[in-house]
C-alpha cells in the first residue's frame, strides 16, 4: 500500500496549519456548493404516479408496523411528491408532516466520506494514510488505509449487532466512539485490506475519531461545516433530535407470546446519536435528504472520479448493478444509501443524469434495514416512468428492476400483518 513522502507530510502540516489559523482568526468563505442536477419541473407528479407511490409506501408501512412515512421523490422532467403519512403514533395520534425531522442513518456514512475527501483536498490529510496515524492504540490497524475505511474494505468488523439490544434497553445512553469501535475491532478479520467488501460501522466510527484528530474539530462541526453549511441544509446535523421537531419514532417489540406486537411500539425518538456518531448519528428532514442523495450522486461536494471508480459487491451473489464504495451505495444508475437505527429505517437515492431523486423514512425499526433500499428502489422504478410535463422530455434511461420485483421483497422481509383495507 502506497504511503505519503515525507515532502507529503510536510504540505499536509503546513496547509493543516494555515486552515486552523484561519479558522481560530474566524476566517470564512463562501462555501455555498450548488448541484448540477436537471431543472426540477414545478408541478406536483401526475396523479396515476402518485396513487402508485402511496400505494408502495402504505403497504411498507403495513409490513414494518410503520404508523408513519414521509416521504420525497423529485422527477424532473415530470414534477415531485413530497409528503408524510400516516401518524407519529400507533394509536393515530398526531399528523405527520414532512417538514419532521428523522434519523438520516447511514447516509451519515456517505457525509462521513465526503468530509475524508474534502479534508485530503486540504492537504490535512491523505487517503492513503495508515488509520493509526490518527487513531491511537490500534496498532494492528497500521496497514489499513482511511480511504479503506470510507469503502468499506477494512476488514473490520461491526458494533451494531452486538449491542443493538443494549440500544433499545437503554437508549438514554452516551456511547463513547472508542467503546462502539472496540466491538467491530474485537471480531476476526480475515481478509487484507483492500480486497473485500465488508459492512463495517466501527469503520466508519473511526474514520470520524481519525478526521476530529486530524482537523482539531469535533465531527459534529465537520458535519456543519463540510455538508450542511455548503449545501443549506439548514435541518441536517450530528446531534440529538428535537422533541419538538422530530418525527416520532420506535420499535414494536415481542408480546407475552413472543411474536411482535405490532400495535404498540418502544418509544425511541429520543435515543442518543452517540450510538451513531459518524455512522450513524445525523439528523435531517426529507428536503435535506433529498438534496443531499442529489450531491452524493452528482459529486457537488466532491470533485473525485476515483471516489465510486471501483466498486465492490457487498456479497458474492449480489446483482451485477449493486455494489458498494466510497461510503455510498450503486444500485443501477442511483447513488445513495440506505439502512436504520433505533425507530427508522432510512433511505435515499439519486441518478446524476436524470436527476431522479427518492427520499424516504418509516418510523418503526422492526424490520431489516435493507426494506428502506426496497421501497426506495420501488419508488425509483414508480417514478421513472412518470409521463413528462408539458415541454420536457422522459428519459430514455431505465432501472434493472421493476416496482413489483421490491413490492414483492418487501412482503417477503414482513414483520407485521398490514391492516385490512378499510
Amino acid at each position: 500500500m502506497r504511503r505519503s513522502t515525507r515532502r507529503d507530510r510536510a504540505i499536509a502540516v503546513v496547509s493543516g496549519a494555515v486552515a486552523s489559523l484561519l479558522a481560530l482568526a474566524g476566517c470564512s468563505f463562501d462555501q455555498h456548493v450548488e448541484v448540477d442536477t436537471p431543472t426540477q419541473a414545478e408541478a406536483s407528479l401526475p396523479e396515476e404516479t402518485v396513487t402508485q407511490l402511496q400505494d408502495a409506501v402504505t403497504q411498507a408501512m403495513g409490513f414494518t408496523g410503520s404508523s408513519g412515512a414521509i416521504v420525497g421523490v423529485w422527477a424532473p422532467w415530470s414534477g415531485s411528491w413530497i409528503t408524510g403519512l400516516g401518524t407519529e403514533l400507533p394509536d393515530g395520534s398526531g399528523e405527520v408532516t414532512p417538514e419532521l425531522q428523522f434519523r438520516a442513518g447511514k447516509v451519515t456514512r456517505a457525509m462521513t466520506c465526503d468530509i475524508l475527501y474534502k479534508v485530503a483536498a486540504e492537504g490535512l490529510v491523505k487517503l492513503d494514510d495508515s488509520v493509526a496515524e490518527y487513531v491511537a492504540g490500534v496498532p494492528d490497524l497500521a496497514e489499513v488505509s482511511l480511504a479503506e475505511l470510507c469503502d468499506g474494505t477494512s476488514g473490520i468488523g461491526s458494533f451494531a449487532g452486538q449491542l443493538y439490544s443494549s440500544w433499545l434497553t437503554n437508549p438514554a445512553r452516551k456511547w463513547d466512539p472508542r467503546y462502539l469501535a472496540s466491538f467491530g475491532l474485537g471480531q476476526p478479520r480475515d481478509t487484507e485490506p483492500g480486497v473485500a467488501y465488508r459492512d463495517s460501522d466501527a469503520g466508519y466510527v473511526l474514520l470520524g475519531l481519525a478526521l476530529e484528530r486530524a482537523t482539531g474539530r469535533s465531527a459534529a462541526q465537520l458535519i456543519d461545516a463540510y455538508i450542511a453549511d455548503p449545501l443549506d441544509l439548514s435541518a441536517t446535523r450530528l446531534a440529538a433530535l428535537d422533541a419538538e421537531s422530530a418525527l416520532d419514532g420506535g420499535q414494536s417489540m415481542p408480546g407475552p407470546e413472543g411474536a411482535l406486537d405490532c400495535a404498540q411500539r418502544l418509544d425511541l425518538t429520543a435515543a442518543s446519536s452517540t450510538m451513531g456518531f459518524t455512522d450513524a448519528g445525523v439528523v435531517t428532514d426529507i428536503d435535506d435528504l433529498g438534496r443531499y442523495a442529489q450531491a452524493l450522486a452528482t459529486g457537488a461536494l466532491v470533485q473525485n472520479e476515483d471516489r465510486f471508480a471501483e466498486p465492490l459487491p457487498p456479497a458474492p451473489d449480489a446483482p451485477s448493478w449493486y455494489t458498494m464504495g466510497g461510503g455510498a451505495v450503486q444500485a443501477g444508475s442511483l447513488v445513495g444509501q440506505f439502512g436504520k437505527m433505533p425507530g427508522y429505517i432510512t433511505a435515499a437515492f439519486s441518478d446524476p443524469e436524470t436527476g431522479l431523486t427518492v427520499a424516504v423514512v418509516l418510523n418503526n425499526s422492526a424490520a431489516d434495514g435493507s426494506v428502506g433500499a426496497y421501497l426506495a428502489w420501488q419508488l425509483a422504478a414508480i417514478a421513472s416512468k412518470a409521463p413528462a410535463a408539458e415541454g420536457q422530455t422522459t428519459p430514455e434511461a431505465g432501472l434493472p428492476w421493476t416496482p413489483e420485483q421490491y413490492r414483492d421483497a418487501i412482503a417477503a422481509a414482513a414483520v407485521c400483518t398490514p391492516p385490512a383495507p378499510q
